[in-house]
């Protein structure tokens, strides 16, 4: 998949630079973007190729990308916290984001977070987010059954204005594990729901993934209650993509909007606003905005 697949734009060619964005100008406007120049042969002859687009085009890219802002304030008039989700598949950073997420001052403003994981089944999983908890002084709550969601919620509420939610990475396969933790997000309600996908996924496998954690009815079980599904979509281990090509094109197919996105292992660093990274990994500038919430 290259690297402006999902963005519209049109090609233009001619001997010469300036006439051939001239072209282009007249053709889309004067808010055209010339996204790619390269030097191709045309009969023998060396032709100027530009890929352009219009800025309404990228209004509406910019558009499928950007999340819209949090409310404020963040906390419901019934004095319940802002839930934020993480799910996806195994070894997408799932708990090393909500640590994040959870820890780094002005992620959410002046807001106090708190941790509850439903990942109970991955060895290790609970210590390592009970560890980053301890050392950052957040709340911490651990559920085993939808029975106990009610008073660790509670408890959260009683100090926190914000909730971050750590799943497990289950496959789509493991039917009985995974109606089990989803009945317990049903449960909470979250507000947003963050679709975890580390940036080298392909992305045939992603829309794979994007449709596995999708709304639905009958929770994909036949008969089932009705699932919650993704909101939202995260990118992480940036670092591991040269160049990031392609990151830009996989959340365009997703069609999720990014709030955040995850450029390596570091907690409570290496956390960034998606859209603005996402445009910059296909050249195009973001729209000005703050790193995180005013404190």
């Amino acid at each position: 998949m290259s690297a402006h697949t999902l963005i519209p734009a049109e090609r233009f060619r001619g001997a010469d630079l300036s006439r051939v964005a001239d072209r282009a100008r007249r053709t889309l406007g004067d808010d055209v973007t010339i996204l790619h120049t390269r030097t191709v042969r045309e009969d023998g002859l060396p032709m100027v190729e530009v890929l352009a687009t219009s800025g309404a085009a990228l209004d509406r890219v910019r558009d499928r990308l950007t999340a819209a802002p949090l409310p404020m304030p963040l906390r419901r008039a019934d004095g319940r916290p802002f839930v934020v989700a993480l799910v996806g598949p195994t070894g997408a950073g799932k708990t090393t984001t909500a640590a994040k997420l959870a820890v780094r001052r002005g992620t959410f403003g002046g807001a106090r977070c708190g941790l509850l994981t439903l990942d109970t089944y991955r060895v290790g999983g609970v210590e390592q987010l009970a560890t980053y908890a301890e050392l950052a002084d957040v709340p911490f709550e651990i559920v085993y059954d939808a029975k106990e969601v009610d008073a660790a919620m509670k408890r959260l509420q009683a100090t926190c204005d914000v909730v971050i939610v750590d799943t497990p990475g289950r496959s789509p396969a493991q039917s009985e594990l995974t109606a089990r933790w989803r009945a317990m997000l049903d449960t909470i309600a979250p507000d947003e729901v963050h679709l975890v996908m580390p940036a080298s996924v392909r992305a045939d496998l992603a829309l794979d993934i994007a449709r596995a954690y999708a709304p639905s009815r009958d929770g994909g079980m036949g008969g089932g209650s009705p699932h919650v599904g993704a909101s939202h979509l995260l990118m992480t281990k940036l670092d591991e993509v040269p160049r990031e090509t392609g990151v830009a094109d996989v959340a365009l197919a997703v069609g999720l909007p990014t709030r955040w996105i995850a450029d390596g292992q570091a907690v409570p660093g290496d956390l960034a606003n998606g859209a603005p990274r996402l445009l910059r990994s296909v050249g195009l500038a973001a729209d000005a905005e703050p790193d995180w919430l005013p404190a």
